[in-house]
């Protein structure tokens, strides 16, 4: 990629693996990580369910979206993103932009299955409560959609580890090509 910003950015549901892979994709390219996710709680001083519980789904976004933005602007590593920050009109914008650039965005992509054990739906989900698996079911309706439209690559994380899908893209970005396909070994 000519310019500033992330060497690859990381997209996908809850479950895909992104701040795993992220940090093997990390130590494969030899860069840094840089989670969005973390960068809020760090902000905010306590945990994504607590902002949830005490400020509200609507403020917590507007922090997922400065941290976003920023993260765009200022890191030059790998950076994963939470799960439903591609939501937002002004991300997805962003996103564009930097894809538009030549920046590299993959998604994660996963199946119910597989995601069951990795996101352990008995766990407090700010939105997957009530029936976890039918939330995130339709979560993914809604998402699947615009993960797909906004990656420049998609890779399936079901039965594979974090280094198997980490070296995927790896090999991607050294032979250059990072299209929209979905790579399988």
């Amino acid at each position: 990629m000519s310019g500033s910003g992330p060497r690859v950015v990381l997209i996908g549901p809850p479950g895909a693996g992104k701040s795993t892979v992220g940090r093997a994709l990390a130590h494969e390219l030899r860069l840094r990580l840089r989670d969005t996710d973390a960068d809020v709680e760090a902000g905010a001083g306590k945990p994504i369910r607590e902002i949830f519980v005490d400020d509200g789904e609507p403020h917590f976004r507007t922090l997922e979206r400065a941290a976003v933005a920023r993260a765009l602007e200022e890191h030059d590593g790998v950076l994963a993103l939470g799960g439903g920050a591609v939501m937002d009109p002004l991300t997805e914008a962003d996103l564009v932009a930097y894809a538009g650039r030549g920046g590299v965005v993959v998604f994660l992509d996963v199946s119910l299955a597989h995601a069951s054990p990795r996101v352990g739906f008995n766990q407090a989900r700010p939105l997957l409560v009530g029936n976890p698996r039918a939330q995130w079911q339709a979560l993914m309706e809604r998402r699947r959609p615009v993960y797909q439209r906004l990656s420049t690559l998609a890779v399936s994380t079901d039965g594979r580890t974090a280094g198997q899908v980490a070296r995927t893209i790896a090999e991607s970005l050294v032979s250059g090509d990072d299209g929209p396909k979905d790579a399988q070994p």
